[in-house]
Parts: C-alpha cells; sequence; structure tokens
C-alpha cells in the first residue's frame, strides 16, 4: 500500500499539479479563502488519484481552516481509503489519519459528528486508552445538550472493554442519566462486580421515587437482590473486607423483607437459611428454618421452608456419613457421635411435621375447632398433652368466631376423654363449665345438654340425665322469649329449644311415667314449640294406654295450632282414627265439617273419600251421594275429573247407570276440553249399553269438538267402531263430514296449531302443512252450525268433501 504523507507547507509538491489543474490553481491563488474556487477544484480531482487528491485537501484545508464540510469531506476520503486495511499492520496510515483528525477537532471542536467519526475510527484500531481519552475529550467539548449522541457510543465501546474501565464508564454515565441504573447493576453482574451490583440494588430500594424502566416492581428488585446476596454471599463479603467498606447485613435485609413482603415469607426464610449455609453458619441456617416453620401462615410457604429445611439435614447426614465411608474401619468417636445426632435430629424433625402443619393453620384461624380435634389426635394416647391441647382450645376459642367445626363437640369429646378413663367427675366438672359458655347458636347448646345426658345413661344414672334435662329446659312459666332472637344468650332462649324438648321427653318416656310424660307434653304446648310430630306422638302414646278421648283431644289441639297443609295431615290421621273407633256418627260428621271448612281445594279429594267412606259404611247411601256431589265442587281442577268418575261410579252401584246422566251432563259443562273428550268416550258407551244408541251418538258428535283427528286419533277410531256396529251409511258419512270439519276448524285455530306442533315433534313426525300465522280463532263449536242428517246442507258438504277410495271402501263395507 502507498505510503500518504501530508505535503509540505515551505515548498508545493508541483508535479501533483498536471496542466489541466492550471486553470484551477490560478483561481484559488486569486482567491484563497473561498469556498467555492476550491470545491471545483475538488470535483475536478474526484478521479484522480489519492496523492493528488490529497494534496488538493490539505492545502484546502490550510486556507480554509474552519470549513467543516471541506473536513468532512477529506476525513472520509482518508477513512474510506483506509476502511478494508488491517489497523495492526498499517499502524503508521493510521496514525496519520488520527492527527488529520486531531487537526480538524482543533479547529472544529463542536462538531459532534466529526467526534463520532474519529471515535468510531478509534474503536477499530483497539487503542483502549486513546479511545478512553478522546471520548471524555468529546464529552467535555460538547455541550451536555448533544451528550445523547455521544453516550450510546461511549457505552458500546465500555460493553467491548469490560473490566474497570465498562465500570467507571458505566458510573459516569449514570451521573448523565440516573434512571438507567438497572443497565449498570446488569453490567455489574456480567462483569461479576457482586458487591457493586449489591450496593446498587440497595440504592434502589432506598430511594422512594424510583421507577424501574423495564416495569419490575419493589418486590420484583427486592428478590434479586436477596439472591445475589445469598448466592454469592463469600464473595460480597471477601470484597467488601478488601475494600475497606462496611459489610451489608444481608441478614437484616432479608429480614425487613419477610416484615414488609408478607405473600413471599417462605422464599424469603429459606433465602435466609440459605445465606447461614454460604457464610458457613450451619447452626445459624438450622435457626433459621425453625423459626420459619413456627411463624408462617400458610401452608405452601411451610411446605416450601420445611421441604428445605429436610433437604439441609439430609444433605449434612450424607456428609458425614461419605466421611464415615472414607474412614473404614479407623473410629472417630466425635464425627460417628455427631452424625448419631444429627439423624435422630433428622427423624425427630419428620415426626413433628404433621405438629407443624397443625401450628400454621390455628395460626391462620386459632378459632377453628376442627384443627383444634386435630391436634388432640395427633397426641394418640399421651394423656398429659391432651388434657393441655383441650385447655389451650378452649382458652383460645372466641365461640362467637367459631366459624369452622362446632365448638359443644369439643367440650363433649373433652368430657369424653374422662369418661372414657373412668374419671366422671372431671367429665361432670366440664359439662357444668361448658354450658355455661355463650355459644354462637342455641342449638350448640341443647346439643351440649344432650351430650352430658346421654354420657349419665350409658353410665346407668338415668335420675341425674332426667335432672340434667329438667335443669336444661327451665323456664318462666309464661315465656314470651323468640327461640330465634339472637340478641338474647343462648342460655336465655334454651328452654325453647325443640331438639332439647324431644330429647327430654323421649327420655322421660324411656325412663319415667305417663304422668311425668304428660306434664312435659304439656309444658311443649305452653311454650307453643310444638311440631306435627310432637302432636302425633303425643296422641300415640295416649292411644297406647288407651286414653283415646285423651289422644282426640291432643289431635283437636293440634289442628288448632297448624294451618294447612300442616293440618291436612293431622286431620287425616285424626279422623282415620276416629273411623275406627266408631265413634258416633254425628260426631264424626261434625269433625268432617270442621275439617272441610277451611280446606284449601288441592287437599279436599282425601277428605271428601273419608267422608264418603263413612256415610257408605255407617250412614245412608244418599248422604254419600251428597259428599261425593260437594266432592266435585270443592276439590282442586286437576282433580275434578277423576272426582266425578268416582261420582260416576258410585252412583252406577248404587241408582243404576241412568242415574249418571245428569252427572255426564253436568261435568261435561263444567270440565276443561281435555276432560271432556275422555268423558265423552265414557258417557256414549254408557248410553250404548243402554241402547240408546241416538243419545249415543250426540254424545259422540258433541265431544267431537275437543278431538282435533290428527293430535286424538283414539276418539275418531272408537266412534268408527261405534258407526261400524250401530249406524248406517248416512250416519257414517255424517262422521267423515264431522272430521273433515274438526280437522279444518283446527287448522284455523292457533292455539291448536301450536299444540299439534309439539305433538308431532314428540312423536318424531314432520308437519304436513305450513303453519301460516292467523288470528286466533274461538274453540270449535258445533252447537249452532251443525248440520243434521238428511238436510240438503248435508248433501252439499259430502258432495263438496270429495270422498277418496279409501272412503268409498269403508262404505262399501258397511
Amino acid at each position: 500500500m502507498p505510503s500518504i504523507d501530508r505535503p509540505s507547507t515551505k515548498k508545493l509538491d508541483l508535479y501533483l499539479i498536471s496542466e489541466a489543474d492550471i486553470p484551477y490553481e490560478h483561481d484559488v491563488l486569486r482567491h484563497p479563502h473561498t469556498l467555492a474556487p476550491w470545491m471545483r477544484y475538488i470535483e475536478h480531482k474526484l478521479k484522480s488519484p489519492i496523492h493528488e487528491r490529497v494534496f488538493v485537501f490539505e492545502r484546502a484545508c490550510r486556507d480554509l481552516g474552519r470549513s467543516y464540510k471541506v473536513w468532512k469531506m477529506y476525513l472520509d476520503l482518508r477513512v474510506n481509503y483506509l476502511d478494508e486495511i488491517n489497523p495492526a499492520k498499517y499502524e503508521d496510515e493510521f496514525v496519520k489519519v488520527n492527527e488529520c483528525f486531531e487537526r480538524a477537532l482543533m479547529m472544529l471542536s463542536k462538531m459532534p459528528r466529526l467526534w463520532i467519526d474519529y471515535l468510531q475510527f478509534l474503536m477499530k484500531q483497539c487503542r483502549v486508552t486513546e479511545t478512553r481519552r478522546a471520548f471524555d475529550r468529546a464529552l467535555r467539548a460538547l455541550p451536555i445538550t448533544q451528550h445523547d449522541r455521544m453516550w450510546p457510543l461511549y457505552l458500546g465501546f465500555a460493553k467491548s472493554v469490560k473490566g474497570p474501565t465498562a465500570v467507571c464508564v458505566y458510573k459516569r454515565y449514570l451521573q448523565y442519566k440516573p434512571q438507567d441504573i438497572e443497565d449498570y447493576i446488569d453490567i455489574l453482574m456480567a462483569l461479576d462486580y457482586h458487591a457493586e451490583a449489591a450496593q446498587q440494588y440497595i440504592a434502589v430500594l432506598n430511594a422512594p421515587k424510583f421507577v424501574s424502566k423495564n416495569g419490575k416492581s419493589q418486590f420484583q428488585i427486592w428478590t434479586e437482590l436477596t439472591d445475589l446476596l445469598v448466592h454469592y454471599a463469600r464473595d460480597i463479603r471477601s470484597y467488601l473486607k478488601r475494600s475497606g467498606v462496611n459489610a451489608i447485613d444481608t441478614e437484616k435485609i432479608i429480614r425487613s423483607g419477610i416484615d414488609k413482603f408478607s405473600d413471599q415469607r417462605g422464599k424469603l426464610w429459606v433465602n435466609l437459611a440459605m445465606y447461614k449455609i454460604a457464610i458457613g453458619d450451619f447452626e445459624g441456617a438450622r435457626d433459621a428454618f425453625e423459626e420459619g416453620v413456627t411463624t408462617v401462615m400458610t401452608v405452601r410457604d411451610f411446605t416450601l421452608i420445611f421441604d428445605s429445611y429436610a433437604e439441609f439435614e439430609e444433605s449434612i447426614i450424607s456428609s458425614l456419613m461419605e466421611e464415615a465411608a472414607q474412614r473404614g474401619e479407623q473410629s472417630d468417636d466425635e464425627k460417628d457421635a455427631e452424625l448419631d445426632i444429627r439423624m435422630m435430629k433428622f427423624e425427630q424433625l419428620m415426626d413433628r411435621r404433621p405438629f407443624l402443619v397443625n401450628d400454621v393453620l390455628l395460626r391462620q384461624n386459632p378459632h377453628n375447632v376442627v384443627e383444634w380435634e386435630k391436634r388432640v389426635g395427633l397426641w394418640g394416647n399421651n394423656a398429659e398433652q391432651i388434657v393441655k391441647t383441650y385447655t389451650d382450645a378452649i382458652a383460645t376459642i372466641n365461640p362467637k368466631k367459631a366459624a369452622v367445626g362446632q365448638l359443644y363437640k369439643l367440650w363433649t369429646n373433652f368430657a369424653k376423654f374422662y369418661e372414657r378413663a373412668g374419671d366422671l367427675r372431671h367429665a361432670r366438672i366440664i359439662f357444668e363449665r361448658g354450658v355455661k359458655v355463650p355459644f354462637k347458636s342455641a342449638n350448640e347448646l341443647a346439643d351440649l345438654y344432650i351430650e352430658w345426658a346421654e354420657m349419665e345413661l350409658r353410665n346407668e344414672n338415668f335420675d341425674r340425665a332426667v335432672d340434667i334435662m329438667a335443669k336444661a329446659t327451665n323456664g318462666p312459666q309464661r315465656s314470651n322469649v323468640d327461640f330465634f332472637d339472637e340478641n338474647l344468650t343462648p342460655q336465655q332462649r334454651l328452654h325453647k329449644s325443640m331438639k332439647l324438648w324431644s330429647f327430654y321427653v323421649d327420655l322421660v318416656e324411656s325412663v319415667g311415667t305417663l304422668d311425668e310424660t304428660r306434664k312435659i307434653y304439656d309444658r311443649i304446648f305452653e311454650l307453643k314449640i310444638a311440631t306435627p310430630l310432637t302432636i302425633v306422638n303425643c296422641a300415640n302414646l295416649l292411644e297406647e294406654n288407651k286414653f283415646f278421648e285423651e289422644s282426640f283431644k291432643v289431635y283437636e289441639r293440634g289442628v288448632e295450632l297448624f294451618n294447612y297443609p300442616v293440618a291436612f295431615e293431622l286431620w287425616n290421621l285424626y279422623l282415620t282414627k276416629a273411623m275406627h273407633r266408631n265413634l258416633n256418627v254425628e260426631r264424626l260428621r261434625d269433625l268432617f265439617g270442621q275439617a272441610l271448612d277451611k280446606c284449601p281445594p288441592e287437599f279436599a279429594k282425601a277428605l271428601y273419600l273419608l267422608y264418603g267412606e263413612l256415610e257408605e259404611t255407617k250412614g245412608l247411601a244418599r248422604n254419600a251421594m251428597q259428599v261425593y256431589d260437594r266432592a266435585t265442587r270443592a276439590v282442586s281442577e286437576k282433580d275434578r275429573a277423576e272426582m266425578y268418575r268416582f261420582f260416576i261410579k258410585k252412583t252406577a252401584a248404587n241408582y243404576g247407570l241412568p242415574a249418571t246422566r245428569t252427572i255426564y251432563e253436568r261435568a261435561l259443562e263444567l270440565l276443561p276440553d281435555r276432560d271432556c273428550r275422555e268423558l265423552c268416550i265414557d258417557f256414549a258407551k254408557m248410553e250404548q249399553k243402554l241402547g240408546e244408541i241416538d243419545r249415543a251418538r250426540a254424545v259422540w258428535v258433541h265431544g267431537s269438538q275437543f278431538a282435533d283427528p290428527r293430535i286424538h286419533p283414539r276418539y275418531w277410531e272408537q266412534w268408527h267402531e261405534f258407526e261400524v256396529l250401530n249406524g248406517s251409511e248416512e250416519t257414517f258419512k255424517e262422521m267423515l263430514r264431522i272430521k273433515r270439519s274438526v280437522q279444518a276448524q283446527y287448522n284455523t285455530d292457533v292455539n291448536f296449531i301450536a299444540s299439534q306442533t309439539v305433538a308431532k315433534s314428540k312423536s318424531g313426525e314432520t308437519a304436513s302443512q305450513p303453519v301460516a300465522v292467523i288470528e286466533k280463532s274461538a274453540a270449535p263449536s258445533f252447537e249452532s252450525s251443525q248440520v243434521m242428517p238428511g238436510t240438503e246442507n248435508e248433501e252439499n258438504d259430502i258432495l263438496a268433501g270429495g270422498f277418496g277410495d279409501g272412503e268409498i271402501e269403508l262404505d262399501m263395507e258397511y
């Protein structure tokens, strides 16, 4: 590569000037300090050899020393010429270009573009010191508003250089842009400057107004700091000790994080223990693990700490066992004793795990009855610890806050523990204390009294059990207390607990006398807390002891206390038992009258049937028919059709089939269409049995208005059979005409179209005709528009109908 030397300033190299250059030379000589002649001269030399071009540029830069344009073109020429040249092999050439840059920057030190080109050129030469100093000179020369153009290049240079230079550059950069401290921390971590990175993390966390440009939360930064302090604990301690800088209190930092970030306590406790392990403080690590498992509030945190604790102990035991294996037959009492101790403590740790988990759950909710019961179960047969646990539970739990589990069971199980040990005196003391506790609900207090009484029963102390229940149910003679009034204590409301009274009456009934039992039932009625079951039980008790009238009085009190539907069940039982006792008919009629007086229609059917049975067996058939007649009007609509059928059946049995005509006619007037259709079939068959063919046919005609041939084909099939057996050709045609007329009428009724569509969708059929949206018409009726057989209109309708082949064949068969 030819060397390019700077032309002499004393004598021009005239051999570089050709004849073609003479006009341009004259021009620049006449105007040496004017830019235009030099630019024309430079453009003229664009295709000339590099030496000639440098010769012109050097002279131009000498005469136009402060021309940025000339210097930029000259420097670009020199840099591009060396673009693909090895700077180590041709170092002298690069030095010459560096000198050109220096001369340019002496005149144009405020031009950032020249500084950038110079610095990029220096970075290619791997001149670290010279490049760093040039960067520093550029920052000093340029105004601070243009530093943002220099720092990206400077930071890139620092990253490529690494080492202390990079750290110093980034420190200086933070003075310009302190919000980029996270980049500085990343560089420190990449360069293994862990102590400095930790100090920067601490500075970030101590800055209350710091906002991470990477979107990191304070907890994320805190986690990164703790991970750094734990993983590089030894390096950081040794570096700070060598530097004479105050040591970082890692334990204090982690503990402050434990207090601040309550949802990450498990991880932070593990970090603290790992830090202790990293610095060789194994006992301190165990203390950290122990403190963690005994203070965390969630099972997740506990599991994290306990697993790390167990893994740490296993690693210690493994290392001790490896040392023992390496020693072979050589004995070391101290090491062997340490191994035995470690294994024993590890076993104890694993045995403590259920208790530690239980502690965590109880710290979450000290009023959790279920967890206290589990803790009792963990002690197995350790009587001393069981008693202590029950005592702590009773002292800790607030009855009003015991939302998980039932507190009375805790007292009951405590007393049963002494009962199983044969110590009834202490068991009774516990129950006596328990019944004074202000439970959350009166039912819990009632259950506790019941458990107390059952304990006495198990030990055959029957009189004591009765006394306990008498004490529990003791209350004012006239009580206006509302059992569900939460403003009163459970003890004040207890005497109105039906659960307690039910147990009491069962107890006295089992071990006491009938008079005592009746007194308890009377007291229940006085307190107005009786239930239907109480009424039935009391009546059955009296009935079993042959006090029939007294039992009937109990039923009467019951029907006065309760309204329907509860009263229906009581009346049903009462009337059934009264009929079995063969009471006076008049008295039974009065009872039925009272029962039916305010009976709702949906419950009337059973009572009317019972009443009718009474009249049939003990009264007159005429009275029974009157009862059934009343029933057809009193029962609900869904039961009315069935009641009419029953009435018709009884009437036919007592008075014969002709007597049922009036009932059929009235039923057809009152029942809905769906019931009238079936009733017409029965009515027509009845008339057919009596030989009244015309009346039967009239019934078939009347019922046809309720039967759509496509939805209710059964009706028309039976009419068809009737006409085949009893009709003529004219009556058969009349039936077919009516069938078509009814079908046409239903085709124009929106309601029937909808019902037909539903019926077909259920049967899987597809509609054969399109359904149009039309106006709703009235239900089909034949009372006014029906065409009587034998008229002229009938013939027109039949002819207009156009009988098909099938219909002709039917006629021929007939």
